[in-house]
């Protein structure tokens, strides 16, 4: 009898040994974040027993939320409600950039690749997937003669775009900013859902739209490259783009898609510096754009008149809608209120929009889906 009753203890302790080792190398339990809330507020949580400080930087926020560290070593913090959009943000742990381990939504770019967040908002956003219609959109490769390397564009095409039928369609050549890849428009811009709502509900013109690498000068991406600065390498890369644009991506869309070819058909707009490209190809090249808008644009100097040497008082009639937009909080706020003064003074009918926000994709997205609903009438 003692002898089973040894035998017992011996089991009984290898099993609590066991359990307790189990459970000492089970994984913590997973952190979810981002958490949305019903009020649309948000809370980030992020694991990191060992950080001493840790905040996240949400886009559209000029300052970063300080994270409170519980005792497993779970930062958090919850925001205020938040207007519905997709919000770009990044964790920074101890000085240092992250992206939010917890969640897949990641925001491509070159440069400042961040983590991604929706707030879902009712069906009347133009951003918010409707039950419409939609379009394709359609990914090509090519090697550029022009830039020497090998690159990429987008096309929607609308819903009921048929290659085979009869109806043609106007073209809006929608381009990216500073650090931004060729998918931009359409993985954060969400361009491709803005015009399937309008279209659907009668805002916008049926349009084929083209989404370029706005690059003309790929090395601007380099550390230190001086874009922005040296005004060699900046010149450099908005002709090299106006030219690959013009020579390379115009003609092979024209060639494979049912658009129609002509400049009453052809609109050009972008944002930051895809707004300065748009400025430089459409009020340069007149002759091949009727519709330009601009948006956030930077990158251009002050010199308007070496900058846009064939813009003068007879510009505007060839024009049907030239729109200039900017955040009323954006760092370039200044020099496309200059820029618009210079179109005043050349007596260049223009549409001046100012709205709240800063350098962000919250005022993009709203910007394209003003002026997209204007083109084309």
């Amino acid at each position: 009898m003692k002898r089973t009753n040894f035998v017992l203890a011996i089991l009984v302790a290898a099993i609590l040994f066991l359990a307790t080792a189990t459970l000492a190398q089970a994984p913590p339990a997973p952190v979810i974040s981002p958490e949305v809330h019903t009020d649309r507020s948000l809370t980030f949580r992020f694991r990191a027993p060992n950080d001493k400080k840790v905040a996240v930087s949400i886009e559209g926020m000029t300052k970063s939320l300080p994270m409170q560290k519980d005792d497993q070593g779970v930062w958090s913090v919850t925001t205020e409600p938040l207007a519905p959009d997709y919000y770009g943000y990044t964790i920074i742990a101890d000085g240092v950039g992250l992206f939010d381990p917890s969640n897949h939504a990641i925001k491509p770019n070159f440069l400042y690749r961040a983590s991604e967040v929706h707030v879902a908002g009712p069906a009347s956003l133009s951003w918010e997937i409707g039950a419409v219609p939609h379009g394709e959109i359609h990914h090509h490769f090519y090697k550029s003669g022009v830039v020497g390397d090998d690159r990429d564009f987008y096309v929607y095409t609308p819903p009921g775009y048929d290659p085979r039928g009869k109806q043609t369609y106007p073209v809006l050549y929608l381009l990216h900013g500073f650090s931004d890849d060729a998918s931009a428009w359409t993985a954060v811009g969400r361009a491709n859902v803005i015009l399937d709502n309008l279209i659907a509900q009668g805002k916008a013109k049926p349009m084929l739209v083209v989404m370029p690498l706005g690059y003309g000068a790929p090395e601007v991406l380099l550390p230190n490259s001086g874009v922005w600065r040296d005004l060699a390498i900046t010149e450099r890369n908005f002709n090299k783009f106006r030219e690959a644009l013009l020579t390379e991506v115009v003609p092979r869309v024209e060639a494979e898609y049912a658009v129609i070819k002509d400049r009453n058909s052809r609109a050009i707009a972008g944002l930051s510096m895809g707004g300065s490209e748009s400025l430089l190809t459409g009020l340069n090249t007149l002759d091949e754009f009727a519709w330009i808008g601009a948006f956030s644009s930077g990158g251009i100097t002050e010199a308007f008149d070496i900058e846009f040497p064939a813009v003068d008082s007879k510009s505007g009639q060839q024009l049907h809608l030239l729109w200039i937009a900017c955040g009323s909080d954006d760092r370039l706020i200044d020099i496309n209120r200059n820029f618009r003064a210079w179109l005043a003074s050349k007596h260049i009918k223009h549409v001046d929009i100012e709205t709240p926000g800063a350098h962000t994709w919250m005022v993009w997205r709203r910007n394209l889906t003003e002026f997209s609903s204007l083109l084309f009438r």
